[in-house]
């Protein structure tokens, strides 16, 4: 789950990282008030989950609590590569001398984790990746032991900060590693990380990504969730305790584990393109216990969205059986009929495994009109996709 700018700011401070003092309002009139509590002048920044705000115009220095009211009017309804803006956050203003750029992430290639900083932070930190390499210093940080105090300096010679601030940085760095590992983050970055005139080290801005599998154990991380701009559908699976994402297809794909409806997508995916082109419409992972009722909420997850043609079923029986599969698909389709669900969109079933036979014929008896059976994964998967074609 990735955060907005001013939601990072927070965990920033419940972690005592140096940050500037900022409100965020959704409003252009409740920026005067804001601004008057932050000193008279404050910085109105574009609140939307896409790098290039500033260069967007996102981002405007107001002078005075009328020009915030007038720069939060300019800015709230803008469109940022496809965001459109929401809410915006003053932030009090800051002299800036030096700008740095700082970040902690999951390093999934060396299954560790990475560090990364470089002394030339700020709006062009992309280019000097790319272009200049050597500027940004990765420090592999072991998972036992995190970002000790040896750490971070290590971290700090590598990325060459400047003496007078070392120890500061050291600190920072110290407090974001606290961020990025008590709040079961994914990424935490800083950009710019900057030095006042009074020579301060402040977090300006911040970017946060958090393990949605980590919601167990942080549960405040509900209240952070974007829900307005969540996919109706994944929502009400997320309501349902669905393994369910949304992708751009038109072959509806439900299977029983992480691993099997993986391979479904690649093998839907390489069918389709004999077919239209047609391609996985989502990622439905209904678990071991493929019961009536799960099958049904699966079903009628797939069935809800539009763009769905035809839906793959695709079981390998093991703790659960095949005829529990098959008995869980027909009394599916019964429940949904039940409760006035139309349910007009074909069924391509594949069943393998334990009582893989009898699942087949507690399927024949039903008879059900739009439920078809194919013996193998990839005959199933290229009848899914001729069927979505067809449509």
């Amino acid at each position: 789950m990735d955060l907005f700018e001013y939601q990072a700011r927070d965990l920033f401070a419940k972690h005592d990282v140096p940050v500037l003092a900022g409100e965020v309002i959704d409003t252009p009139e409740a920026a005067r008030e804001v601004t008057e509590r932050l000193g008279g002048r404050a910085v109105v920044k574009a609140q939307v989950k896409v790098g290039g705000r500033g260069k967007a115009g996102g981002v405007k220095l107001a002078s005075d609590p009328a020009d915030a009211v007038a720069k939060a009017e300019a800015i709230l309804g803008m469109d940022i590569k496809g965001h459109t803006v929401h809410k915006v956050m003053l932030a009090q203003t800051a002299d800036i001398v030096d700008e740095y750029y700082v970040s902690f992430l999951l390093d999934r290639t060396n299954r560790t984790f990475l560090a990364m900083a470089s002394v030339e932070g700020g709006v062009d930190i992309e280019e000097v990746a790319a272009t200049k390499p050597e500027a940004l210093a990765k420090v592999a940080v072991d998972a036992v032991d995190g970002v000790t105090e040896a750490k971070a300096r290590e971290i700090v010679e590598a990325a060459k900060f400047p003496a007078e601030i070392a120890d500061q940085v050291v600190a920072a760095l110290q407090k974001l590693w606290d961020v990025f590992v008590k709040e079961d983050a994914l990424l935490v970055e800083v950009n710019p990380l900057v030095k006042t005139g009074d020579g301060r080290i402040v977090a300006l801005d911040g970017k946060v990504s958090l393990d949605a599998n980590a919601e167990f154990r942080q549960p405040d991380h509900a209240a952070l969730e974007d829900k307005a701009a969540a996919d109706p559908l994944e929502a009400a699976a997320k309501a349902k305790n669905l393994n369910y994402v949304k992708l751009d297809g038109q072959v509806g794909i439900i299977g029983n584990g992480a691993g099997l409806v993986m391979s479904t997508l690649d093998v839907v995916a390489y069918a389709g393109e004999k077919h239209s082109g047609v391609k996985p419409a989502n990622f439905l992972d209904i678990g071991g216990g493929a019961s009536a009722e799960v099958m049904a909420n699966g079903l009628e997850i797939i069935l809800g969205d539009p763009d769905v043609r035809s839906v793959f079923v695709n079981v390998f029986g093991g703790i659960t059986s095949c005829d529990a599969v098959a008995n869980g698909i027909v009394q599916a389709l019964e429940l949904l009929k039940s409760k006035g669900e139309e349910v007009n969109k074909p069924l391509v079933v594949r069943l393998d495994g334990n009582n893989a036979e009898l699942g087949r014929k507690i399927l024949t008896d039903a008879a059900h009109p739009l439920v078809q059976q194919v013996d193998t994964m990839d005959g199933a998967a290229d009848k899914a996709a001729e069927l979505a074609a067809a449509k």
